[in-house]
Protein backbone atom coordinates (compact mmCIF):
# COMPACT_ATOMS: atom_id res chain seq x y z
CA UNK A 1 0.00 0.00 0.00
CA UNK A 2 1.46 3.02 -1.11
CA UNK A 3 2.17 5.76 2.07
CA UNK A 4 2.74 9.19 0.39
CA UNK A 5 -0.35 11.28 -0.76
CA UNK A 6 1.34 11.68 -4.24
CA UNK A 7 2.63 9.68 -6.92
CA UNK A 8 1.18 5.84 -8.75
CA UNK A 9 2.37 2.47 -8.22
CA UNK A 10 4.65 3.10 -11.03
CA UNK A 11 6.20 6.07 -9.65
CA UNK A 12 7.06 4.48 -6.74
CA UNK A 13 8.22 1.12 -7.86
CA UNK A 14 10.54 3.12 -11.08
CA UNK A 15 11.69 5.66 -8.14
CA UNK A 16 12.70 2.99 -5.26
CA UNK A 17 14.45 1.16 -8.31
CA UNK A 18 16.05 4.05 -9.44
CA UNK A 19 17.79 5.07 -5.80
CA UNK A 20 18.70 1.36 -5.33
CA UNK A 21 20.88 1.83 -8.61
CA UNK A 22 22.02 5.49 -7.65
CA UNK A 23 23.32 3.74 -4.19
CA UNK A 24 24.98 0.22 -5.97
CA UNK A 25 26.30 2.93 -8.41
CA UNK A 26 28.14 5.52 -6.49
CA UNK A 27 28.96 2.78 -3.50
CA UNK A 28 31.27 0.83 -6.72
CA UNK A 29 32.34 4.23 -8.13
CA UNK A 30 33.83 4.88 -4.08
CA UNK A 31 35.82 1.70 -5.05
CA UNK A 32 37.82 3.25 -7.70
CA UNK A 33 40.63 6.08 -7.98
CA UNK A 34 39.16 9.96 -7.93
CA UNK A 35 40.33 12.08 -10.74
CA UNK A 36 39.07 14.83 -8.70
CA UNK A 37 39.80 13.60 -4.82
CA UNK A 38 39.16 17.37 -3.44
CA UNK A 39 35.28 16.28 -4.55
CA UNK A 40 35.70 13.25 -2.90
CA UNK A 41 34.49 14.61 0.83
CA UNK A 42 31.14 15.74 -1.23
CA UNK A 43 30.49 12.85 -3.15
CA UNK A 44 30.60 10.66 0.02
CA UNK A 45 28.37 12.80 1.93
CA UNK A 46 25.74 12.82 -1.42
CA UNK A 47 25.96 8.77 -1.06
CA UNK A 48 24.79 9.51 2.67
CA UNK A 49 22.14 11.50 1.64
CA UNK A 50 21.05 9.03 -1.04
CA UNK A 51 20.95 5.95 1.90
CA UNK A 52 18.59 8.40 4.05
CA UNK A 53 16.34 9.16 0.73
CA UNK A 54 15.99 6.13 -0.40
CA UNK A 55 14.71 4.61 3.20
CA UNK A 56 12.23 7.34 2.37
CA UNK A 57 10.95 6.51 -1.10
CA UNK A 58 10.62 3.13 0.51
CA UNK A 59 8.27 4.15 3.43
CA UNK A 60 6.44 5.65 0.48
CA UNK A 61 6.14 3.51 -1.51
CA UNK A 62 4.67 1.18 1.36
CA UNK A 63 7.79 -1.24 1.97
CA UNK A 64 7.75 -3.23 5.28
CA UNK A 65 8.87 -0.89 8.39
CA UNK A 66 11.19 -2.93 9.65
CA UNK A 67 13.30 -3.36 6.37
CA UNK A 68 14.27 0.64 6.33
CA UNK A 69 16.97 0.11 9.20
CA UNK A 70 19.02 -1.98 6.94
CA UNK A 71 19.90 1.20 5.09
CA UNK A 72 21.16 2.97 8.21
CA UNK A 73 24.89 1.33 7.91
CA UNK A 74 25.07 2.21 4.75
CA UNK A 75 24.31 6.11 5.73
CA UNK A 76 26.63 6.22 8.43
CA UNK A 77 29.68 4.85 7.08
CA UNK A 78 29.36 7.26 3.93
CA UNK A 79 29.20 10.04 6.14
CA UNK A 80 31.81 8.98 8.65
CA UNK A 81 34.23 8.62 5.10
CA UNK A 82 33.28 11.73 4.01
CA UNK A 83 34.56 13.77 7.78
CA UNK A 84 38.09 11.80 7.30
CA UNK A 85 38.22 13.04 3.83
CA UNK A 86 37.28 16.46 4.23
CA UNK A 87 39.93 16.75 7.02
CA UNK A 88 42.89 15.56 4.75
CA UNK A 89 41.41 17.95 2.34
CA UNK A 90 41.24 20.71 4.88
CA UNK A 91 44.97 19.99 5.79
CA UNK A 92 46.68 19.83 2.33
CA UNK A 93 44.89 23.04 1.99
CA UNK A 94 45.87 24.73 4.82
CA UNK A 95 42.21 25.52 5.76
CA UNK A 96 40.63 25.37 9.31
CA UNK A 97 37.60 23.73 8.19
CA UNK A 98 36.04 22.99 4.75
CA UNK A 99 32.41 23.15 5.95
CA UNK A 100 29.79 25.31 8.08
CA UNK A 101 27.40 22.41 9.22
CA UNK A 102 25.66 23.87 11.77
CA UNK A 103 22.33 24.48 13.32
CA UNK A 104 22.00 28.22 12.83
CA UNK A 105 19.00 30.09 11.41
CA UNK A 106 20.66 30.37 7.82
CA UNK A 107 20.83 26.08 7.80
CA UNK A 108 17.99 24.79 8.00
CA UNK A 109 18.17 22.08 5.61
CA UNK A 110 21.10 20.58 8.65
CA UNK A 111 19.30 21.11 11.38
CA UNK A 112 16.21 19.48 9.81
CA UNK A 113 18.35 16.33 8.14
CA UNK A 114 19.13 15.60 11.28
CA UNK A 115 16.70 15.90 13.31
CA UNK A 116 14.67 13.32 10.78
CA UNK A 117 17.88 10.81 10.79
CA UNK A 118 17.88 11.31 14.50
CA UNK A 119 13.61 10.44 14.50
CA UNK A 120 14.21 7.32 12.19
CA UNK A 121 17.17 6.23 14.21
CA UNK A 122 14.47 6.49 17.39
CA UNK A 123 11.92 5.19 15.39
CA UNK A 124 13.17 2.04 13.63
CA UNK A 125 15.23 1.01 16.76
CA UNK A 126 18.45 1.16 15.36
CA UNK A 127 21.40 -0.35 17.41
CA UNK A 128 23.63 0.96 20.05
CA UNK A 129 26.35 1.49 17.88
CA UNK A 130 24.87 2.86 15.10
CA UNK A 131 22.89 5.48 17.36
CA UNK A 132 26.40 6.45 18.95
CA UNK A 133 27.92 7.16 15.27
CA UNK A 134 24.70 9.33 14.32
CA UNK A 135 25.12 11.49 17.47
CA UNK A 136 28.64 11.92 17.05
CA UNK A 137 28.26 12.93 13.00
CA UNK A 138 25.02 15.09 14.09
CA UNK A 139 27.14 16.87 16.88
CA UNK A 140 25.31 19.61 18.06
CA UNK A 141 25.50 18.94 21.63
CA UNK A 142 23.56 21.58 23.87
CA UNK A 143 22.85 24.00 21.07
CA UNK A 144 18.95 23.00 20.38
CA UNK A 145 16.55 22.26 23.34
CA UNK A 146 14.59 20.37 21.55
CA UNK A 147 16.46 18.41 19.35
CA UNK A 148 18.73 17.65 22.55
CA UNK A 149 15.66 16.69 24.73
CA UNK A 150 14.66 14.12 21.67
CA UNK A 151 18.19 12.81 21.78
CA UNK A 152 18.29 12.28 25.53
CA UNK A 153 15.09 10.15 26.03
CA UNK A 154 17.52 7.41 24.41
CA UNK A 155 20.64 9.27 25.55
CA UNK A 156 20.33 10.59 28.99
CA UNK A 157 23.65 11.92 29.48
CA UNK A 158 22.85 14.31 26.75
CA UNK A 159 23.55 17.81 27.57
CA UNK A 160 20.50 20.24 27.09
CA UNK A 161 20.59 23.46 25.24
CA UNK A 162 18.48 26.25 26.30
CA UNK A 163 17.68 28.06 23.00
CA UNK A 164 15.42 26.82 20.82
CA UNK A 165 17.18 27.34 17.21
CA UNK A 166 14.37 27.31 14.62
CA UNK A 167 11.39 28.49 16.13
CA UNK A 168 8.85 27.61 13.23
CA UNK A 169 7.80 25.32 12.86
CA UNK A 170 9.53 23.86 16.08
CA UNK A 171 8.34 26.05 18.97
CA UNK A 172 4.84 24.41 18.25
CA UNK A 173 6.32 20.83 18.92
CA UNK A 174 8.26 21.93 22.21
CA UNK A 175 5.01 23.40 23.38
CA UNK A 176 3.41 20.06 22.79
CA UNK A 177 6.14 17.90 25.20
CA UNK A 178 5.57 20.91 28.32
CA UNK A 179 1.69 21.20 27.84
CA UNK A 180 -0.24 18.90 30.54
CA UNK A 181 -0.85 15.35 29.27
CA UNK A 182 -4.22 16.16 28.89
CA UNK A 183 -3.40 18.84 25.96
CA UNK A 184 -0.56 17.26 24.04
CA UNK A 185 -2.72 15.38 21.74
CA UNK A 186 -4.10 18.48 19.95
CA UNK A 187 -1.22 20.34 20.24
CA UNK A 188 0.76 17.78 18.46
CA UNK A 189 -1.56 18.02 15.95
CA UNK A 190 -1.41 21.64 15.52
CA UNK A 191 2.22 20.89 15.17
CA UNK A 192 1.59 18.60 11.90
CA UNK A 193 -1.10 21.07 10.50
CA UNK A 194 1.44 23.72 10.33
CA UNK A 195 4.71 22.01 9.94
CA UNK A 196 5.19 22.57 6.00
CA UNK A 197 3.91 25.38 5.74
CA UNK A 198 6.04 26.91 8.85
CA UNK A 199 9.21 25.08 6.97
CA UNK A 200 9.54 28.16 4.68
CA UNK A 201 10.51 31.09 6.01
CA UNK A 202 11.59 34.79 5.17
CA UNK A 203 15.35 34.46 5.34
CA UNK A 204 17.56 36.30 7.85
CA UNK A 205 17.41 40.16 7.50
CA UNK A 206 20.73 40.54 7.16
CA UNK A 207 21.20 38.57 4.35
CA UNK A 208 20.01 39.10 0.92
CA UNK A 209 18.93 36.00 -0.05
CA UNK A 210 16.17 33.95 -1.01
CA UNK A 211 13.43 32.15 2.10
CA UNK A 212 14.96 29.41 3.96
CA UNK A 213 13.19 26.19 3.40
CA UNK A 214 14.57 22.54 3.44
CA UNK A 215 16.11 21.15 0.37
CA UNK A 216 12.96 19.18 -0.93
CA UNK A 217 10.57 21.21 -0.39
CA UNK A 218 9.16 22.03 -3.68
CA UNK A 219 9.31 18.17 -5.13
CA UNK A 220 6.06 17.45 -6.05
CA UNK A 221 4.86 20.80 -6.50
CA UNK A 222 3.04 20.51 -9.91
CA UNK A 223 4.32 24.21 -10.93
CA UNK A 224 8.11 24.30 -9.63
CA UNK A 225 9.32 20.62 -9.31
CA UNK A 226 6.40 18.22 -10.43
CA UNK A 227 6.19 14.53 -9.85
CA UNK A 228 7.76 13.75 -13.71
CA UNK A 229 11.03 14.65 -12.30
CA UNK A 230 11.09 12.19 -9.80
CA UNK A 231 12.78 13.87 -7.07
CA UNK A 232 9.57 13.59 -4.38
CA UNK A 233 9.77 11.38 -1.81
CA UNK A 234 7.05 12.16 0.35
CA UNK A 235 7.02 15.12 3.01
CA UNK A 236 7.02 13.50 6.53
CA UNK A 237 7.11 15.14 9.37
CA UNK A 238 9.71 12.66 11.38
CA UNK A 239 10.05 14.92 13.70
CA UNK A 240 6.24 14.61 14.97
CA UNK A 241 7.23 10.63 15.19
CA UNK A 242 10.45 11.27 17.42
CA UNK A 243 8.68 13.25 19.64
CA UNK A 244 5.83 10.56 20.11
CA UNK A 245 8.67 7.78 20.22
CA UNK A 246 10.27 9.52 22.93
CA UNK A 247 7.85 10.76 25.26
CA UNK A 248 4.97 8.58 24.73
CA UNK A 249 2.81 11.65 23.22
CA UNK A 250 -0.76 10.60 22.01
CA UNK A 251 -0.71 10.80 18.58
CA UNK A 252 -4.35 9.71 17.70
CA UNK A 253 -5.45 13.00 16.01
CA UNK A 254 -2.47 13.03 14.01
CA UNK A 255 -3.15 9.54 12.57
CA UNK A 256 -4.38 9.59 8.66
CA UNK A 257 -2.58 13.51 8.28
CA UNK A 258 -1.16 13.55 4.89
CA UNK A 259 2.56 14.64 6.85
CA UNK A 260 2.20 11.92 9.50
CA UNK A 261 4.42 9.25 8.86
CA UNK A 262 2.51 7.03 12.02
CA UNK A 263 3.55 3.72 9.97
CA UNK A 264 6.98 4.29 12.06
CA UNK A 265 5.40 3.48 14.73
CA UNK A 266 3.33 0.74 14.06
CA UNK A 267 5.75 -1.91 11.91
CA UNK A 268 3.73 -4.56 11.85
CA UNK A 269 0.36 -2.57 11.40
CA UNK A 270 -1.90 -2.08 10.14
CA UNK A 271 -0.90 1.35 8.38
CA UNK A 272 -2.48 4.81 9.22
CA UNK A 273 -2.39 6.05 5.96
CA UNK A 274 -5.56 6.48 4.18
CA UNK A 275 -6.08 3.29 1.64
CA UNK A 276 -5.64 5.03 -2.17
CA UNK A 277 -7.90 4.21 -4.97
CA UNK A 278 -5.16 3.94 -8.46
CA UNK A 279 -7.06 6.13 -11.07
CA UNK A 280 -7.56 3.43 -14.17
CA UNK A 281 -5.83 3.87 -17.21
CA UNK A 282 -8.48 4.70 -20.54
CA UNK A 283 -8.31 2.67 -23.16
CA UNK A 284 -6.84 5.57 -24.97
CA UNK A 285 -4.46 6.07 -22.98
CA UNK A 286 -3.29 2.64 -22.92
CA UNK A 287 -2.75 2.86 -26.83
CA UNK A 288 -1.25 6.05 -26.66
CA UNK A 289 1.35 4.79 -24.03
CA UNK A 290 0.25 7.53 -21.15
CA UNK A 291 1.13 6.41 -17.74
CA UNK A 292 -0.73 8.06 -14.87
CA UNK A 293 0.76 9.07 -12.22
Amino acid sequence: MIRAPMGGHEYWIGRVRKFRETVQEHCDLAQTSSPNPDYEPQFQFNLSTYHGRLILFLYSSGAPIRELAQHFGGLLAAWELSNRLSDQVCKEHHLQTCRDWDFSLSNLNHYNWCFWLVGLGLCLGISEDQWQRLLALVGGEGEDVLLDRVIASRSPARRIGSALLHAKPYARLLKALDAPKDQQAALLAAFVDHWYSELKRTAPRSRKAPAVQPFWYIWGDPDKHPLEMGSYFGRWCIEAAAAVKAFGLDDSLCLGDEHYPGDLLRPDGPSTHPVRVEPKTSWLQRILGKKTT
